[in-house]
């Protein structure tokens, strides 16, 4: 079957014209819903071992010689983790763009809004991984501070990697608001369930609700992080594993999913 030259209706995925008159979707929603899934799960492994397994590893609050004696021992180990948090974000980007090709049909104020919070979330990100590299350059002698002295040093190793910490913080603004209209979308869509919808929203509310608490209640949010991050990890793990097992909901086989277009 030979395709002539592909044309879109500007509601759903591009097509192909046949000489039959016919329609083959070259890029179907399961198939980016499933690229989608893929660069989620890597998302979530990357950002894992950097945010989750380096650095609880490195980090030891208001403790400058054991945070720099960490920074020395485990020094390649930082490395990996700020390439890992490089390629986490970079990934992330896609990833929104992917899921904007995805769901634009359904609202592109929203979709466009998503990527824009994806972008400024991954760029903090980003810039906070240097703070990490830097401290490990200044506890290893990498960079020369011998006129600070050994508790100058760790002192400043302490600082960059605490300014790493808040900047996370920071950028936990960022990893909430995108699911917020990530949520609307799959809501709206009618691909995805939309008690995920509501779950994405919610869980991007408690991101929020960490770091509020983290930067005015210290104590009660040292408290509560692990409890109130519950619901977005759920969200998110839901997200990812319905993209990467069903992509998309379809109501009959061989129906092309195109819903009707939301205001932009």
């Amino acid at each position: 079957m030979i395709a002539a030259k592909p044309t879109t209706n500007g509601h759903g995925p591009t097509t192909a014209q046949t000489p039959a008159g016919g329609q083959i979707a070259l890029t179907s929603p399961k198939r980016l819903a499933r690229i989608a899934g893929i660069l989620y799960l890597l998302v979530g492994i990357l950002g894992g071992f950097a945010q989750g397994f380096v650095y609880p590893k490195i980090y030891v609050a208001g403790d400058a010689a054991t945070t720099a004696a960490n920074l020395l021992a485990n020094s390649g180990l930082v490395r990996l983790g700020v390439v890992a948090d490089f390629f986490d974000n970079v990934i992330w980007v896609f990833l929104a763009l992917i899921l904007y090709r995805l769901l634009k049909h359904v609202n592109k104020g929203a979709a466009r809004a998503m990527v824009v919070l994806v972008a400024i979330g991954a760029t903090i990100t980003m810039l906070n991984a240097v703070f990490e590299f830097e401290g490990m350059q200044v506890a290893t002698g990498a960079v020369n501070l011998g006129g600070f002295g050994a508790a100058g040093s760790n002192a400043l190793a302490l600082l960059l990697v605490d300014a790493q910490h808040y900047g996370l913080l920071i950028a936990s603004i960022f990893f909430g608001l995108w699911l917020v209209p990530l949520g609307y979308l799959a809501y709206k869509s009618g691909w995805f369930p939309k008690a995920l919808g509501v779950t994405l929203i919610v869980g991007g509310a408690c991101y929020l609700v960490d770091m509020l608490a983290a930067f005015l209640l210290p104590d009660i949010g040292k408290a509560i992080h692990g409890y109130v991050n519950i619901v977005s990890a759920i969200a998110e793990i839901w997200m990812v594993g319905y993209l990467l097992v069903i992509g998309v909901k379809m109501s009959t086989p061989g129906e092309r999913l195109v819903p009707k277009e939301g205001r932009t």
